[in-house]
């Protein structure tokens, strides 16, 4: 009997390998086919059984590119020919990760596909002490893209600015200076900030400072992309002081 094509859009979770969901792990345990994103941590592969394809389809930040086309491409291939396809991304695919589009390519396919939630990286930015809110810190959390698909600036982020919340972009070390400006010219230089990289990995870095300093502390630090800048009253609060 020839396998049923589908396809499960899971997410893998910040790096470390022990933070991926249980239900993910049995799902790769049986699939047929892997396609795999760069962030994805190759322990992960270890799960899926020997047989199964492993296929590298990942996107280095501003390097090597798999065009989505091709990616969608190949879910349709190999779902028809080998049935359970497993789509793993790094964090959530939900969270700036494409994961609805290739749900939607599927389904428009006759492909049936699912979606695993993953810890996306914002969350993992806990094990290095910050916390997203905090009671009389900050009231919510704003997550935007430091670079929307036209390469410009999201204009959110002076919105974000006005208010009491914590502000988290992804994909922005590209635009760092960019970013670092804005700020300044909302009044907003001398804000707290953080940039975590490699968050939940042995090698992660965590460095706080203000937002005007952002730029001068990554090269210092020799911090770069991925990397998410963190930026509110709660990048500076003091852990051991309670």
């Amino acid at each position: 009997m020839k396998n049923q094509p589908e396809l499960v859009i899971i997410g893998a979770g910040p790096g470390d390998p022990e933070l991926i969901t249980l239900k993910a792990i049995n799902i790769l345990k049986k699939t047929n086919v892997i396609l795999y994103d760069n962030l994805v941590n190759r322990d992960l592969l270890e799960y899926a059984a020997e047989e199964s394809e492993k296929i590298y389809v990942g996107k280095t930040p501003y390097l090597d590119y798999t065009p989505q086309e091709h990616i969608h491409e190949l879910i349709k291939e190999k779902a028809f020919n080998k049935g359970l396809v497993v789509r793993l991304k790094g964090g959530d695919p939900f969270v700036f990760g494409r994961g609805m589009e290739e749900i939607i390519f599927a389904r428009q396919n006759n492909i049936p596909a699912r979606y695993i939630p993953g810890i996306t990286s914002m969350l993992a930015v806990g094990m290095s002490d910050i916390t997203l809110t905090h009671r009389g810190i900050s009231e919510g959390v704003w997550i935007i893209t430091g670079t929307k698909k036209d390469g410009t600036l999201s204009r959110d982020i002076q919105l974000a600015l006005q208010s009491n919340t914590t502000l988290v972009i992804y994909m922005g070390m590209k635009n760092l200076s960019v970013i670092v400006n804005e700020c300044i010219s909302c009044g907003k230089g001398h804000t707290p900030a953080a940039l975590i990289q490699h968050a939940s990995l042995p090698y992660s870095k965590t460095i706080k400072g203000q937002i005007k300093d952002l730029e001068d502390l990554a090269i210092e630090n020799e911090v770069t992309h991925p990397a998410l800048i963190v930026i509110g009253k709660v990048t500076q609060l003091d852990t051991h002081a309670f």
